[in-house]
């Protein structure tokens, strides 16, 4: 019997900015209700993946494939209701609106007016400081707090996969622990596949079933997520043992 096909399939994948080559031929799969990871240092090309999966950027050459869909070079706008939301590094929620109102443009595209408000609920459960903070101004919230309503507001749109770009990137380490048992819950109960480019590579590895190593535009390695963890080459370049 043959395998199912991955719910995201990228195949040598070309992408940059104006002239300067930022992926060169990148291939990376996730499957349904797979958390996939994908480290590196600075600058190796994981946030040019992400925008070229979500259509932030248009890929040169390659292939991009979600859900059975050929999706290279499509508009971002379309991808949400195919099941593609996207937090992008910087978190890029609305600075001046609430966060009651931040959640409800995760939403927008949707017309099931009670699942949507069922669905805020389960991001304030997920997130209760969200509820706490529902009516006030998003750009007033803490770091963590804009986190995690970056997190919220991409699941609103119910999506089969999110693709996060580094979450825990200046908060605490307790927020950190926050906002990842909150990916691992969302993965396990919802079923949600995640894409996650994240600096702290130890966590990373601890929550993904498989992970890909980026360098310089290149995928130089790949396995499961404990198989990285424990590889020698990997922990001297990127977990300083």
């Amino acid at each position: 019997m043959s395998a199912a096909p991955a719910l995201l399939e990228v195949t040598d994948l070309h992408a940059g900015y104006g002239a300067i080559r930022a992926l060169h031929g990148i291939s990376l799969s996730v499957q349904d209700s797979e958390i996939v990871a994908l480290i590196g240092s600075n600058g190796a090309g994981k946030s040019t993946t992400l925008r070229a999966i979500s259509g932030m950027i248009a890929p040169t050459a390659g292939s991009i494939r979600f859900d059975g869909a050929s999706i290279a070079g499509r508009k971002a706008h379309t991808l949400v209701p195919m099941g593609l939301a996207h937090a992008p590094e910087g978190r890029g929620i609305f600075l001046n609106l609430t966060v009651g109102e931040n959640l409800a443009l995760g939403a927008f595209l949707r017309r099931d007016k009670d699942a949507v408000e069922a669905d805020m609920e389960h991001g304030f459960s997920l997130f209760p400081r969200l509820k706490e903070r529902v009516d006030q101004v998003a750009g007033t919230l803490s770091g963590g707090e804009q986190q995690m309503l970056a997190v919220a507001r991409a699941l609103m749109s119910r999506p089969k996969l999110l693709l996060l770009d580094e979450p825990s990137l200046g908060l605490a380490p307790q927020v950190v622990e926050r906002i990842f048992e909150t990916l691992v819950a969302v993965n396990r109960d919802r079923g949600t596949a995640i894409l996650l480019v994240e600096q702290n590579a130890a966590k990373a590895l601890q929550l993904a079933h498989r992970a890909y190593v980026l360098e310089t535009g290149t995928i130089t390695m790949e396995g499961t997520g404990g198989d990285l963890l424990a590889s020698d080459e990997v922990r001297r370049a990127y977990l300083g043992a």
